[in-house]
């Protein structure tokens, strides 16, 4: 299969790498996908307006491979979505695989991903990774996407219940037909927003009737020490919790079983609750109007009324991956919901205590 889509001039898989002032790190990322590549790859790298030399080491790599299938392509800066999309209309590839520029791809990956599409041609193959700390390996773990060993899956629901439930909602960790990218209305990724995938992932994958999952980590994903204190603003927090809402208007528009919705809802109630706790880093005010507005917005994201999901969420109706861990969010999310002042000061020292924690680490 490779060598006749090669010799039609069209690759089976794009690896697209969105980059953005990433200098210091694009050519490892590079590094560790191009030694992998046969004539059935291309790799895209869409330079978003890098005011460094990103555009150059990206060259450089190339360069070191004059027969590979790769190129640099050039836009103004216009945020990850924007390059995603860019990245999009460049390739041409039968699966897209998207990787970031500050990732690794480990070795063996793009093997395993020629054998599962020879051999089943699912709609998308899923496979795990690595949580990375670099400069503290003893803290990197593996993460598995919560299907079954090597299973192949077929049908909605059995692809998306274990996709909310275990809620790693990476576009990276999913390699999905291009098509399936094509027939999504465009731009496929919402320009100018935050958590664009958790909105667009679960749209993909409900376009897809069949799984291969690869039971072996794909890409080491970089744990920044910098990104841990990034800040919080209140843009941020209303960007996560209209994605909920658009995730809650997919599926009421395309239909979901009884028990799908309540894994969508289950799954909403682990990022309110994140969105929540992040929010204490605002100023006491500020903070405040953002938490009324994103708790507006998230009771608006749920097919169920609130106490029916958090009941099933602390009884285990449904086969979730960790039940203590869905008791204590259920509870958390009660106390946030009903304004618990005692919840919110702590939330507050909470936070306040990890920040300078994890400045004093960076």
């Amino acid at each position: 299969m490779q060598a006749q889509l090669a010799s039609r001039g069209s690759p089976a898989v794009s690896i697209v790498v969105p980059a953005y002032n990433a200098q210091d790190l694009v050519a490892a990322c590079l590094q560790s996908i191009v030694p992998q590549m046969t004539a059935a790859h291309e790799l895209v790298l869409v330079d978003d307006g890098s005011r460094d030399r990103t555009a150059e080491r990206a060259q450089a790599v190339f360069d070191e491979r004059p027969g590979l299938r790769a190129r640099l392509v050039r836009q103004p800066n216009g945020g990850v979505a924007a390059a995603r999309n860019r990245g999009l209309l460049e390739a041409r590839g039968t699966y897209l695989c998207f990787l970031d520029a500050d990732d690794l791809l480990l070795p063996g990956a793009l093997a395993a991903l020629d054998r599962a599409i020879a051999h089943h041609h699912p709609d998308v193959v899923a496979w795990d990774f690595l949580m990375w700390h670099p400069h503290k390996e003893r803290k990197t773990r593996r993460v598995a996407l919560g299907y079954a060993p090597g299973q192949s899956v077929t049908g909605r629901d059995a692809i998306l219940s274990p996709f909310f439930a275990h809620r790693h909602m990476y576009v990276w960790a999913h390699v999905i037909r291009r098509a399936i990218y094509a027939g999504l209305p465009q731009p496929v990724f919402p320009p100018g927003r935050a958590y664009e995938d958790v909105a667009v992932l679960s749209r993909l994958l409900s376009e897809c009737a069949t799984m291969v999952h690869l039971p072996l980590p794909a890409v080491a994903y970089r744990q920044h020490a910098a990104s841990l204190t990034r800040a919080i603003s209140p843009a941020w927090c209303l960007d996560f919790a209209l994605a909920l809402r658009q995730v809650k208007s997919t599926f009421a528009e395309r239909g979901a079983s009884q028990a799908l919705r309540l894994f969508i809802d289950a799954a909403a109630c682990h990022f309110y609750i994140g969105i929540v706790k992040n929010s204490y880093q605002l100023p006491w005010a500020q903070g405040r109007a953002a938490r009324r507005q994103v708790k507006e917005i998230f009771l608006d994201s749920l097919f169920h009324a609130p106490g029916q999901v958090l009941d099933a969420m602390a009884s285990g109706t449904l086969p979730w991956p960790d039940p203590a861990r869905e008791r204590a969010v259920a509870r958390q999310v009660r106390l946030a919901l009903g304004d618990s002042l005692g919840f919110a000061l702590a939330r507050a020292a909470s936070r306040r205590i990890k920040l300078w924690q994890r400045m004093a680490a960076a």
